[in-house]
């Protein structure tokens, strides 16, 4: 069952983002992916790329206010790198898995079964269809609530997430936890449109795995893989 096409499952979203929309179907579109529009188009079902748009430009304005007041002595190069550090995909799809809401999305049954529910690019989506929802709802400052809720709270650990790699190198190399490995353990679909498979292991044990269409992006998503799995193995120490 595809929960956010419930008005049950609606309900609990909106008890995990904290903000109840008096126009559910608001709500539905900014959870409808193209391919379950397409799907039902019988019903006139919109999905949510106008909103993912909108929420786009709001989550730059409240990120670039947030951290020109927060970094007052940061010159503009750093604060474009920290901005883009905590708007990138892999960030707001960390975010959309805190939130809870690959859980809600409403896919078509081709994206469902091609594993679009685990995609961070709809993931990351979602989460700006959401602010966008929001923002059109009740204007910029309950968008900015959820913002400071779910991204601008934790700017630390956001941040990490914009080159995956090279972070999770200095995770290791600072920690001195062992030598990282990235392997292709498959190449597979036609020259044009190949996809790779990689495995990242840590002296043998297997952090992360990423998929992509060039190595590098396979090992980025294999490095950020590993890095939710290493924050999550700190937050279970630390509790």
């Amino acid at each position: 069952m595809q929960y956010g096409a419930t008005p049950e499952g609606q309900t609990k979203l909106e008890q995990k983002i904290g903000y109840t929309f008096r126009n559910k179907a608001l709500l539905k579109q900014a959870l409808t992916h193209s391919s379950y529009a397409n799907e039902i188009k019988i019903l006139k079902c919109e999905d949510y790329e106008r909103l993912e748009f909108l929420g786009d430009a709001v989550l730059e304005l409240v990120s670039s206010d947030f951290l020109f007041s927060e970094y007052p002595r940061m010159p503009e190069g750093k604060l474009s790198k920290l901005r883009a550090s905590l708007v990138c995909e892999a960030s707001l799809a960390y975010t959309a898995h805190q939130m809870g809401l690959e859980e809600y999305f409403l896919l078509g049954k081709g994206e469902e079964s091609t594993g679009g529910r685990d995609r961070d690019s709809i993931a990351c989506d979602v989460v700006e269809a959401v602010i966008g929802a929001i923002y059109l709802a009740s204007g910029i400052e309950e968008a900015k609530r959820l913002l400071f809720t779910f991204i601008l709270n934790d700017i630390s650990s956001q941040s990490q997430f914009y080159d995956p790699k090279s972070t999770l190198q200095e995770v290791v190399q600072g920690n001195s936890m062992g030598q990282l490995s990235y392997q292709v353990v498959y190449e597979r679909g036609p020259e044009h449109d190949k996809e790779f498979g990689v495995e990242l292991t840590l002296d043998g044990r297997v952090l992360g795995r990423g998929e992509g269409h060039n190595k590098k992006a396979a090992e980025q998503q294999a490095a950020y893989q590993a890095l939710l799995k290493l924050h999550k193995e700190d937050d279970m120490t630390c509790t």
